[in-house]
């Protein structure tokens, strides 16, 4: 089972030279002009050409031969539950698999498949803030897993959710999971949430596991939530009418999912990009389900939307980095001053027919991955999931 990954243990320089292509993750400008990035202590101090920024000094220095950097991937939905380990799947070491994918950041969306998960609202707050500090000091790979979601309950009142944000519990799990399945005691617990810091998710759709249930758009619209959960189904979606009204019914995130609709995925996109919300899409994968773990989930969503819903590449990864970081208010996601060192160094994978990686993403094609970087320490090199890609980068000195 993965454990805790090395840390810095004293002032740290990290230098990305010869950078081929960098993307950003911003949808307003997602392909910077440089060939360099330094990070000092694990944030981002300087981005351009190689000739115009300090390098001096460096205690990791990565040669990106030419490759492409982008932000690391953000997973906007995963189930995990304890350590790197899935009982869903009976799987070990999953987050690792993951960080092999480009994953650097995940975010819960409920422990759910806990074993004997309690329904009571004293075990269930109990659960959240148990989940939440371990996930936060259990750094598999040194992947960021935001966790402790609790799954709401009727019996809940205002006072426990004060009581769960000051012990630092900052998300709900899936509205509709547990006993909260309708509108008005939806959107009652989505606001106490709100007003203390808590980020809430609705399952859309029908059920995805005994004790789930049907929640249809009037639902969806009615709660309010910050994100709506895998609007193309956690596995099975609602028709295209409904998917339509939740797009323009309401301003919140729309959240593509791996184990989803793969054509009501291509569908909201679409309707998105008519309305002119494409901040609005997010990606996950909703794993580990019953359809198993994706540690290639996230990069096979980006091809999907890229190649089918004719997206260029450069905004598909937008997708999966700065949008969520942006709608999530996390540190990453984004090549800027002052964001977390996460970075994932890709290609495109050998003897696709695309001339570069972008070009072979939009074809259909995951790219290579040769590194992965998490506050600005090298967590992987040439990964063991995806194809081998063309070039790849290399740690230089120190």
């Amino acid at each position: 089972m993965a454990h805790d990954a090395p840390t810095a243990t004293g002032p740290s320089k990290l230098v990305i030279r010869n950078i081929g292509l960098m993307l950003s993750g911003a949808l307003e400008k997602p392909i910077l002009d440089g060939d360099t990035i330094v990070a000092e202590n694990g944030k981002i101090t300087a981005i351009g050409r190689f000739k115009d920024v300090n390098t001096e000094g460096a205690t990791t220095i990565v040669d990106a031969n030419g490759t492409t950097v982008a932000p690391g991937l953000i997973d906007s939905h995963v189930h995990p539950v304890a350590g790197d380990w899935t009982p869903r799947q009976n799987q070990i070491n999953w987050i690792d698999s993951y960080l092999h994918g480009g994953v650097t950041t995940m975010i819960s969306a409920g422990e759910v498949h806990m074993p004997g998960r309690p329904r009571d609202v004293v075990g269930l707050k109990a659960m959240a803030i148990f989940a939440q500090r371990a996930f936060w000091t259990l750094r598999p790979g040194g992947v960021k897993v935001h966790a402790g979601a609790p799954v709401i309950e009727c019996e809940m009142v205002e006072e426990d959710f004060k009581e769960m944000a000051a012990a630092g519990v900052k998300l709900l799990g899936e509205v509709g999971l547990g006993g909260v399945k309708d509108g008005p005691t939806a959107r009652k617990m989505v606001g106490w949430a709100r007003k203390y810091g808590i980020q809430s998710t609705i399952h859309t759709g029908g059920p995805s596991i005994p004790g789930s249930g049907l929640i249809d758009k009037d639902v969806v619209l009615e709660a309010d939530t910050d994100v709506v959960g895998h609007i193309n189904g956690g596995h099975t979606a609602l028709p295209d009418d409904q998917i339509r009204c939740i797009c323009e019914g309401c301003k919140r995130g729309l959240e593509l999912v791996h184990n989803g609709n793969e054509r009501s995925a291509l569908f909201t996109l679409r309707t998105a990009r008519e309305m002119g919300d494409l901040h609005r899409v997010i990606l996950g994968t909703d794993a580990p389900a019953g359809s198993g773990v994706q540690p290639l989930g996230i990069l096979r969503m980006v091809s999907m939307l890229s190649s089918l819903g004719e997206l260029p590449a450069e905004i598909a990864f937008c997708l999966a980095t700065g949008n969520t970081a942006r709608m999530r208010e996390l540190d990453c996601g984004l090549i800027e001053v002052g964001r977390a060192a996460d970075f994932v160094l890709m290609d495109k994978a050998q003897h696709s027919p695309g001339k570069n990686i972008l070009e072979s993403v939009q074809l259909g094609d995951l790219p290579g991955i040769g590194m992965t970087i998490i506050d600005g320490i090298v967590r992987t090199q040439r990964s063991r999931n995806t194809p081998p890609a063309g070039k790849v980068p290399e740690v230089v000195g120190k």
